[in-house]
């Protein structure tokens, strides 16, 4: 009889090579990629449908905390479990935190998945992992390949082995990212899967192989999650402890040391999504091939990934080309080479702009702010505020607001005063005064917010009290 696995949802990734869409503090696994209303993280959750899964654990950076509690809160499935890294480690470690957390409640089958990852056709992915779920929980280290459909340069390979029940192999051998020749070759033998990331075993047994080859990863993660500390839904590890622990992928720390591993083979319309030329592959095509989000007119065009965010978006004669429009930027670039858009990542960053960190849309644990406009000295942002949330009580040296409700209710505190707002409705908050507001109601509260003095940064804050547990001297509204 088997017993429910553990959904381990890695949720660490920049994906810079999908700008303007995706940025720093609002990465592709929190976008819903698909022109849907759910994020790529909701959908790997989803898409696990039936099967015998316990409550997920995800892990993240700390920056991305409240965005991963508010995509799962709108699943139902936020319930302290979300185990934050202090830094990226990559995947080995990360894992191993996981492990060793799970190993807390018993000792059970990890699935080890991408937050970011397109799985088309779920019926295949979960017949997958039901194949592998008997075999991880004998012992065996699974991870799953994909049946390539191309000589893909980009992904490594496994090369199958000795056969195994319910159509898994053994491991032959884990290959880096060929060269186009070969890969066609490897496509030809039909002895290749590509890599997916994607891995099923048992806590115990994947401690145990790391033990036997890395040692000093399975060390300094067991410093790290000594002494776990609560903090809301977050699980906080010794930030000292993981720092002192190596970066090294699973498959180099383990898969590809262990005589244990195995490979099930998955054919369901996979992809990592890894830049806009695989996003075009996914995404509904036209009668001409172009993939169209958003308010966008194409004529006589072929072949095109064209998002519009918020403007109409015309495009004529245009072919085989990627245009991106988002509230701040607009990249336009030929699909071929649009990946190489991580070059003018780089020159953002060189210029000392905040375009790749993120959007004008920004989201906080209270909901998200868009910077509407903003000159020498005034800024104007429209705010939403989810039901029931609160921002921090504080005060500002350098600005005053003023406040105008478009939606909802607002209870403002100004000075120890309490009041309540409805649409229409405004309020002043002079400089230095101390103010906090919340949403009482059942609906989102939207208000526009305008800001006159000196300076505008969003470190001009001086925050008294904050249900969030974020720090007084944080750079954050």
């Amino acid at each position: 009889m088997t017993h429910p696995f553990v959904p381990v949802l890695m949720a660490g990734g920049s994906g810079t090579r999908l700008w303007p869409l995706s940025r720093e503090h609002f990465p592709k696994q929190f976008l819903a990629l698909d022109g849907g209303e759910r994020s790529m993280l909701q959908a790997t959750l989803e898409r696990l449908g039936d099967l015998p899964a316990g409550k997920p654990l995800v892990i993240c950076n700390d920056s991305h905390r409240f965005l991963v509690a508010e995509q799962l809160r709108q699943l139902g499935a936020l319930n302290r479990n979300i185990l934050l890294e202090p830094v990226a480690r990559n995947t080995a470690p990360a894992v191993t935190l996981a492990a060793l957390h799970a190993l807390r409640e018993g000792d059970p089958v990890l699935l080890v998945l991408a937050a970011d990852h397109v799985i088309r056709d779920e019926a295949a992915f979960q017949a997958a992992v039901r194949h592998a779920l008997p075999l991880a929980e004998q012992g065996r280290l699974l991870t799953f390949g994909i049946v390539p459909d191309k000589p893909e340069t980009g992904y490594g390979y496994i090369r199958r082995g000795t056969a195994i029940e319910g159509g898994a192999s053994s491991v032959a051998a884990f290959v880096e990212k060929p060269e186009r020749a070969v890969a066609e070759q490897y496509l030809a033998s039909g002895e290749y899967l590509w890599n997916s990331g994607m891995f099923m075993f048992r806590a115990s047994r994947y401690l145990e192989e790391l033990g036997r080859f890395r040692p000093d990863i399975l060390a300094a993660c067991r410093a790290a999650m000594a002494a776990p500390s609560p903090d809301l839904d977050f699980i906080r590890v010794d930030t000292e402890a993981f720092k002192a622990c190596p970066e090294e992928s699973i498959d180099y720390a383990v898969m590809e040391k262990t005589d244990a591993a195995a490979v099930v083979p998955l054919d369901a319309g996979w992809s990592d999504v890894g830049a806009f030329g695989s996003l075009w592959e996914v995404l509904p095509h036209d009668a001409d091939g172009n993939a169209l989000q958003g308010d966008v007119i194409a004529a006589d065009s072929t072949n095109n990934l064209v998002i519009a965010e918020n403007a109409l978006v015309a495009v004529v004669g245009l072919h085989d080309t990627v245009v991106v429009q988002t509230k701040d930027a607009v990249l336009v670039a030929p699909r071929a080479r649009a990946q190489e858009v991580k070059q003018i990542v780089g020159r953002i960053k060189a210029a000392g702009r905040t375009e790749h960190q993120q959007h004008r849309q920004v989201y906080r644990p209270w909901g998200h702010y868009d910077s509407v406009d903003n000159g020498k000295r005034y800024q104007v942002k429209h705010i939403t505020v989810t039901p029931g949330a609160k921002l921090s009580v504080q005060m500002h040296h350098h600005r005053a607001e003023h406040w105008i409700v478009v939606s909802g209710t607002a209870k403002v505190t100004l000075d120890g005063e309490e009041r309540l707002l409805t649409e229409n409705e405004s309020v002043y908050l002079p400089l230095g005064a101390v103010h906090a507001l919340e949403n009482p109601g059942k609906i989102p509260l939207e208000l526009i917010e305008v800001q006159v003095g000196s300076y505008l940064g969003e470190d001009d804050i001086v925050r008294f009290e904050d249900r969030y547990g974020r720090a007084p001297a944080e750079k954050r509204p």
